[in-house]
């Protein structure tokens, strides 16, 4: 059986896309680790990057190009200064030099060596190919697959056999949402701490915490940073930022000096229902026009969906509950993680195989899943809390314009949080006994209807806003 751990469903990483960004990026890293191991590396005279499918047709929106230049550079992009990449790729255009690995140089030519190919491997819609040329004429080349949320296999998951590089196994391993229920039951604790408890299977109590402060800071200043920037998206459609004015509006006259005094002052405002959702769709813009413009992010599970889960654990922190501290936010990222494992064990994640459904639909069940749990739901609850709001994304497109991550990710991030909130006080008001659509029934649901979506609706841009609107008309 699969076991995911939270800290690959909420994972650290630079934008815009975990699957055409992110996943390129440790592909290229992975394969320099594999030409090292087969001692290969040293011989490298030249290399080639070819992209397929949807990675070719919204590579260069989702600057797929950037994320490979920076990983065959060697650079890690959870810690890499992400002021510097302009810089680093200036650097290999004008010299048409590559330091690989910032090891060993060799040519390279930006526009030459990485080509776009709009043919689909068989395996995935993300296929990369990197061949290297080696000093003695022979080439080598190792094929992956970037599956969405920065996951990145050598050949697809077979659903009927799980095939794909696991974890040793958890003490409560987890398929189905009926077995997080029959866990819970059986060992009467919540979702959150039946996560925890396989979560230490892998690392100690204060490992733990560390990595969730981490991600929790990341997303902080992500929407502390989007508030507090304004200006236009790169990437040629002009898109202004509409995160700060919106702030500005919002937070009056108040002062602070860093994001935790922002938490704070925010608490500290009277904030009627208008501008409660005025709140949680500007701090959902501010992450994603961020992840738009190459910032820090965490995929939640993806990073065209980064802003629905922050958005909706801020909503709880500022006006649920003003008395929120870290164990609040510890479990919100623990049921939320554990969520978005299952649409990826038994569905998908990536909007190249499934549309928008694949990562605005599975954010929004994460966020309703988590606040359920905050608010005093039951296990019950909490799942039907998920099983709502992906319900209410089912069929959902993925049709960027430009290929950029901009219209309509950005906006579909603020309606992610609305729903996900909504559906949590549907799912408290419910009783699990008279609840029709199981979770795990949704969840195939959804899978099926990502088989049947026609492949031009799957972050293709060949479909939908993508062709109905030009990129002169913005």
């Amino acid at each position: 059986m699969e076991s995911i751990s939270v800290f690959d469903m909420l994972s650290i990483g630079v934008g815009p896309s975990s699957s055409h960004t992110l996943g390129p990026w440790r592909a290229a890293k992975q394969w320099i680790k594999y030409l090292q191991s087969r001692e290969l590396f040293t011989g490298v005279a030249s290399v080639n990057v070819e992209l397929f499918g949807s990675l070719a047709l919204t590579g260069k929106g989702h600057a797929t190009d950037i994320a490979l230049l920076m990983g065959l550079l060697g650079t890690d992009p959870v810690t890499f200064d992400i002021l510097d990449i302009q810089n680093q790729v200036n650097k290999v255009k004008n010299s048409k030099r590559l330091m690989l690995n910032f090891e060993k140089e060799i040519p390279f030519d930006f526009e030459k060596n990485i080509k776009f190919n709009r043919k689909f491997l068989e395996f995935h819609p993300n296929g990369i190919r990197f061949t290297a040329t080696l000093r003695n004429g022979k080439n080598k080349s190792q094929s992956y697959y970037s599956i969405g949320g920065g996951f990145v296999v050598q050949k697809e998951r077979n659903r009927q056999k799980i095939q794909v590089e696991k974890f040793q196994a958890f003490p409560f391993p987890i398929q189905k949402a009926t077995e997080i229920l029959d866990y819970c039951n059986t060992e009467n604790i919540s979702i959150s701490q039946l996560v925890y408890k396989n979560e230490l299977s892998l690392r100690d109590p204060v490992r733990i915490d560390d990595k969730l402060k981490s991600i929790w800071d990341v997303m902080l200043d992500s929407m502390y940073v989007g508030c507090h920037t304004e200006g236009t998206l790169p990437g040629g459609l002009n898109v202004k930022r509409r995160a700060f004015d919106k702030h500005e509006k919002l937070k009056g006259q108040k002062s602070y000096t860093n994001a935790y005094e922002w938490i704070d002052s925010i608490r500290n405002t009277e904030v009627k229902f208008r501008e409660i959702l005025k709140w949680v769709s500007c701090f959902a813009l501010s992450v994603n026009e961020v992840n738009a413009s190459l910032g820090r992010v965490v995929t939640a599970p993806t990073n065209g969906s980064a802003g629905v889960i922050p958005s909706v654990l801020m909503y709880y922190l500022v006006i649920e509950n003003h008395d929120a501290n870290f164990e609040d936010i510890k479990k919100f990222l623990l049921v939320a993680g554990e969520i978005g494992s299952l649409f990826k064990k038994n569905a998908t994640i990536s909007a190249a195989m499934g549309g928008c459904q694949a990562e605005i639909g599975v954010s929004s069940a994460m966020a309703a899943a988590a606040l359920t749990e905050l608010m005093g739901g039951t296990p019950e609850q909490v799942l039907i809390a998920a099983e709502i709001a992906m319900e209410h994304h089912l069929g959902l497109t993925c049709d960027p314009i430009g290929g950029l991550v901009q219209i309509p990710c950005i906006e579909r991030n603020a309606m992610g949080a609305i729903k996900a909130i909504s559906a949590s006080e549907l799912a408290l008001d419910s009783d699990p006994q008279h609840v029709k659509v199981p979770l795990d029934k949704v969840i195939l649901t959804m899978w099926e209807t990502a088989k049947d979506m026609n492949t031009k609706y799957k972050e293709t841009s060949e479909g939908g806003l993508a062709i109905g609107v030009n990129m002169s008309d913005c």
